[in-house]
């Protein structure tokens, strides 16, 4: 929903979990740190305008993907360029890969995974159902690939949807181009080192097996998900998933977004959060979730700007909204946006903060 406040709009001190959240303007060069106040309390700024988003990392380090000059153009979330920046905004390490967009994550190993895009081989597009006919890019199709480097950027693992997906299983949905197959939003690994990835496209999230690279465990649904972001195991081992709910029902039936907890075994979802009445809680693309270590789950309900945290029970008992705006005139061509892909709540004794700050 579109809010006519920005800050801080509430906080329960005696049920909202302390800490420190991270979030990064979409298209404006800096990435915020904000107490539970809501007041700035450090800031990066940024080579240029992030991919997406920004994360803090174990080392006290943010790990940003920066938009660099090359990639194929009119795509979204292009990045190019990771860089990590020390507290300080120093650059202390980089990685340029012109085609990266949306996901990439520092390994516990320490290397780095993420989503880039390759154009797919003619035979390999012509297999590509679904999608808005004769809206290809240019004649082209582009496709997803995966790939961990290690420190020094060489490549030790790597996956193509063109040679190991099953391309004719997972149409494009009817309301997307198909200049892309099939715009993969998010990468991570999940306890056993297996590689999970949403694709909003197709409505899909899959865990890679890293060593057959097929699938071990996958949800395809278009009701339930509708082009959903931010797949994640959370501590519980359960997954859990930013649903966006991206289709509109033209019988007047209320849209929503949900925050969809699944047990991985079941495939049964545990717990949900929506908004009542449910477009109170929608935001039709990007976002994300995070769940806490009080149970509390933060969400970023990125179209708006709009960070919350609700209790299991769904009462939301802290919220915020991001005062910056796009001004007018802005070479983005975005004005008046305050958009965000992710945030993130780091807790005052966490390695990333690092007794830097205190509350």
């Amino acid at each position: 929903m579109r809010y006519l406040r920005s800050g801080l709009i509430q906080h329960d001190q005696s049920q909202a979990t302390e800490g420190f959240t991270l979030f990064s303007p979409i298209a404006q060069t800096k990435t915020c740190l904000i107490d539970m106040d809501g007041d700035v309390v450090h800031e990066w700024d940024l080579p240029s305008p992030p991919g997406n988003y920004t994360y803090l990392m174990a080392n006290g380090n943010l790990l940003a993907a920066c938009r660099s000059e090359g990639g194929p153009e009119g795509m979204a979330a292009r990045g190019g360029r990771i860089v990590e920046l020390d507290w300080d905004g120093n650059v202390v390490w980089e990685y340029i890969d012109h085609y990266q967009h949306h996901d990439f994550r520092r390994l516990p190993n320490g290397n780095l995974i993420y989503i880039g895009w390759e154009r797919l081989p003619d035979e390999t597009a012509s297999r590509v159902q679904g999608g808005l006919p004769g809206s290809d890019h240019g004649g082209e199709i582009w496709g997803d690939f995966i790939r961990e480097v290690d420190p020094a950027g060489n490549t030790v693992w790597e996956w193509h949807c063109a040679t190991d997906m099953e391309i004719e299983k997972y149409p494009i949905c009817p309301i997307c181009h198909r200049n892309e197959f099939a715009h993969a939003n998010s990468v991570t690994l999940n306890r056993d080192g297996d590689v999970m990835v949403s694709w909003r496209h197709n409505h899909l999230v899959a865990v890679i097996d890293r060593a057959t690279k097929k699938f071990k465990w996958e949800m395809c649904d278009m009701a339930l998900f509708g082009h959903q972001h931010d797949f994640q195991e959370i501590g519980n081992g359960n997954y859990m998933l930013f649903a966006n709910r991206d289709h509109t029902d033209k019988h007047g039936v209320q849209v929503g977004s949900a925050i969809l907890e699944i047990d991985p075994a079941s495939k049964e979802i545990v717990w949900e959060y929506t908004g009542l009445p449910l477009h109170t809680f929608f935001s039709p693309h990007i976002s994300g979730c995070q769940r806490l270590a009080s149970g509390n789950t933060l969400i970023c309900e990125g179209i708006w700007g709009h960070i919350f945290e609700v209790t299991p029970g769904g009462e939301i008992v802290w919220e915020y909204v991001s005062p910056f705006f796009i001004p007018k005139g802005h070479p983005s061509g975005r004005e008046g946006i305050n958009q965000m892909f992710r945030a993130y709540r780091y807790a005052p004794d966490s390695p990333e903060i690092g007794g830097r700050l205190s509350l």
